[in-house]
């Protein structure tokens, strides 16, 4: 039987199964969300969960924050999308923000960070092309994840993924995470960039060593390398600064933002220092690229999140939930807590992190909403705004999950 019969012979979704009208592409709970505010999510039974996940690190500030709200029906009622062809208020002032918060000089804007990750290895090619001879390889890392297109796939460190839909794209090269030795050992004549997650999130949320994140930027320097930093799950204040690459005392040359500038909506930005703006008319565009209605949003994301004032609370509810989580750690006889800012992640003794999420979210009267990016691990991504109340709430529902599942 060809894979295709097989497909067709398999037995049909019962009517009253839950999405039986969706593409399958993941597995989802019986449970359907009719209502979000803050750091809470609510079913269509009534019941509350204390949301510790956000849409993957997407709602910065929360669900339904009165200034996104705000800026959707203010700029909903003036204009939506006059062309990505034509300059629009929101989209130049956004771009000015990100400049003057940021190292960089210029933005192009996207919908998701798959998109934005692959413009920037287009931009990179694009420079390898006119100052490097045609070089075009870009180096990534064991256990990054850039996004699903067939390309950020290829980049993309996940086990498997280079081949699951073979015939992949060419052109890239793998090294691993935290060894500048295999860097060097990975840079050929063809090789243009370098992209690193400094915090791996997919993988565990592993932390690039800062002596490493220091070499990388030196190497790059000397081989006359982009230094590429995918942003998409850290910008915008979820590791406490602006961006993660504050943290490490290093300048990428390009840079890439999705999830949390948005603050729920699809928006996502390539940044670029002027040296390596040098797409021509035609290379790079997309339909809903730096539309007025999203980048009203983002600016209002970003005015919000990037401020002294607002890092410094997110600095404190990390320090918060950090204590908390290695308190478990002990209590729990688990393995490890580690993380940035408000990406954190619990690792275990044992495979058992999926049952222990189904256990968080099944706790009654109230659910708790967790991630497990691996089998053994568990990953934390609340708002920006989350109280330490509800931190400690989280906490408290996090150990009634473990006692539940690890005994």
């Amino acid at each position: 039987m060809t894979t295709l019969q097989a497909m067709n012979s398999a037995p049909a979704l019962a009517d009253t199964d839950l999405g039986r009208d969706l593409i399958t592409v993941t597995t989802r709970p019986d449970t359907v969300f009719v209502d979000g505010q803050g750091s809470w999510l609510t079913d269509e039974g009534g019941k509350r969960h204390l949301d510790l996940v956000q849409g993957w690190a997407v709602n910065s500030l929360g669900h339904s924050p009165v200034v996104i709200a705000e800026a959707l029906a203010r700029q909903s009622r003036r204009l939506l999308n006059p062309s990505p062809a034509l300059h629009n208020r929101p989209m130049l002032d956004l771009a000015a923000r990100l400049v003057g918060l940021s190292c960089f000089d210029r933005v192009w804007f996207g919908s998701s960070g798959a998109e934005v990750n692959e413009a920037a290895v287009k931009l990179a090619r694009r420079w390898g092309q006119r100052m490097r001879h045609g070089a075009h390889e870009v180096i990534s890392f064991d256990g990054a994840f850039h996004g699903r297109t067939l390309a950020m796939m290829r980049a993309s460190g996940k086990p498997g993924w280079d081949s699951v839909f073979a015939p992949m794209p060419a052109g890239f090269a793998r090294a691993r995470f935290n060894d500048i030795a295999s860097v060097e050992r990975a840079i050929t004549p063809a090789s243009v960039a370098v992209m690193i997650e400094l915090v791996q999130g997919e993988a565990g949320v592993n932390l690039a060593d800062p002596g490493f994140v220091r070499e990388l930027r030196a190497l790059t320097t000397e081989r006359q390398l982009l230094l590429i930093a995918d942003e998409v799950q850290t910008g915008i204040g979820r590791c406490g600064r602006a961006f993660a690459h504050e943290l490490f005392g290093i300048e990428p040359d390009l840079m890439t933002l999705a999830k949390g500038i948005g603050g729920g909506v699809p928006l996502a930005a390539l940044l670029c220092k002027e040296a390596f703006n040098c797409f021509a008319p035609g290379d790079q565009g997309g339909t809903f690229g730096g539309n007025p209605l999203m980048a009203s949003v983002g600016l209002a994301v970003v005015d919000t999140v990037c401020q002294d004032g607002f890092l410094a609370q997110v600095r404190q509810r990390a320090d918060h939930l950090a204590r908390g989580l290695q308190a478990i750690v002990h209590d729990h006889g688990l393995v490890a807590e580690r993380g940035a800012g408000l990406l954190r992640a619990l690792v275990l003794p044992t495979d058992t992190a999926p049952q222990v999420v189904a256990a968080a979210q099944a706790l009654s009267p109230v659910g708790l909403l967790i991630n497990a990016p691996r089998p053994h691990l568990l990953r934390f991504m609340p708002a920006l705004t989350i109280s330490d109340d509800e931190i400690d709430q989280g906490l408290k529902l996090l150990r009634q999950a473990l006692h539940a599942t690890m005994g």
